[in-house]
């Protein structure tokens, strides 16, 4: 059985336990929660960059990062069923890459918040981060990705769904204030995926 080594609040190895439930192999893969900053977790042999997620294969290779998860999950479940193939493709994985985003600059803020000192924290640096966050949320919201049709997210809506998701998580949803229209998307998109739901973090994560 393939093993993904993931932690329940990464957005990241949300994504993929969602791609998982919708392609059918929810039941097919063992998922393993990964302690990043634990230097004797194995992911750092897994992953040389000791980041989450990452999929083991039975034949013991290792596939990271999730976009490149995402790219075999769907190759697996037998192509287009995430990413179209064609001219789509592109605007499908700019679009996922800029939910991806969101992601990496939400979590370098709360890293900015968590691991440095109080004296050393930078807020040209959060301020920096956020305004990412801001322009990403801001062009989906002019730009709305179209609703889920039949339980059949492509690869930008599952990862724009987590990075909203993590943006609740982290930032007690102040998004929403905001941006309206998003937040009706995401609610259709919660409505439309029942994994959605089940792939929500742990309460404390």
């Amino acid at each position: 059985m393939q093993t993904l080594r993931s932690s329940s609040a990464s957005p990241f190895g949300r994504k993929i336990k969602l791609a998982l439930y919708v392609l059918g192999f929810a039941d097919k893969v063992n998922v393993e929660v990964a302690k990043t900053l634990d230097p004797n977790d194995t992911l750092r042999q897994q992953n040389p960059l000791g980041k989450i997620p990452c999929l083991i294969l039975e034949d013991g290779n290792v596939l990271y990062d999730s976009r490149v998860i995402t790219e075999y999950l769907d190759y697996m479940a037998g192509g287009e069923k995430l990413i179209p193939a064609g001219a789509e493709r592109f605007d499908i994985l700019t679009k996922q890459a800029l939910a991806d985003g969101i992601c990496d600059a939400a979590i370098q803020i709360v890293y900015e918040g968590r691991m440095r000192p109080e004296e050393k924290k930078h807020q040209d640096w959060v301020d920096y981060q956020q305004a990412k966050v801001d322009r990403a949320l801001t062009a989906f919201e002019n730009n709305l990705l179209p609703q889920v049709q039949h339980n059949s997210p492509d690869a930008a809506q599952i990862a724009l769904a987590c990075a909203l998701g993590y943006l609740d998580l982290r930032f007690a949803g102040e998004w929403r204030k905001s941006y309206p229209k998003l937040v009706a998307w995401l609610d259709d998109f919660a409505s439309s995926v029942p994994a959605y739901d089940k792939t929500k973090p742990e309460p404390g994560a």
